[in-house]
């Protein structure tokens, strides 16, 4: 099993305040695991916990952002890194009232083209992705900096 994420490691992760995220698991935003009072976040709650950052940077409400992620939970039928993690490319499109899933880029410029008023694209991919190399990063340079302990305390 993957190891889990602290609050610490999600705030490091994403940039979101610890009483944002406090906020978001009274709300059942993003509920985590839970030991003794400690909040445990899994791969798939950082992962959407990143998407939901993007998406409240990018100026959604966060009674928006709910309704975002209901519709991806009832799209994608599982949890959203879980989705994500395939082959394919998944893009949220936005007019503020009409959501879009799409994964071609033929249906996307479709949509984008027949717009009545601007859209908000995310690639919901690459938000996921990226949290992930940030992950590999920080485990690179804790091993690093750890072998260079371990040969300093060896010489």
């Amino acid at each position: 099993m993957q190891q889990p994420f602290t609050s610490r490691d999600v705030v490091s992760l994403t940039g979101i305040t610890p009483r944002q995220l406090q906020w978001w698991d009274e709300r059942r935003i993003v509920v985590p695991a839970r030991e003794g009072r400690r909040r445990m976040y899994s791969m798939e709650d950082l992962a959407e916990v990143a998407v939901i950052c993007e998406l409240r940077y990018r100026g959604f409400s966060l009674q928006r952002v709910r309704k975002v992620m209901r519709f991806l939970q009832r799209e994608f039928g599982k949890r959203l890194a879980e989705t994500v993690s395939g082959g394919s490319e998944y893009h949220l499109l936005t007019d503020g009232k009409t959501l879009y899933l799409e994964t071609s880029p033929r249906q996307i410029v479709d949509i984008l083209k027949n717009a009545r008023q601007p859209m908000l694209t995310i690639c919901l991919s690459d938000t996921v992705r990226q949290v992930r190399a940030e992950i590999r990063a920080r485990k690179s340079n804790s091993s690093t900096s750890r072998s260079l302990r371990q040969a300093r305390q060896a010489s």
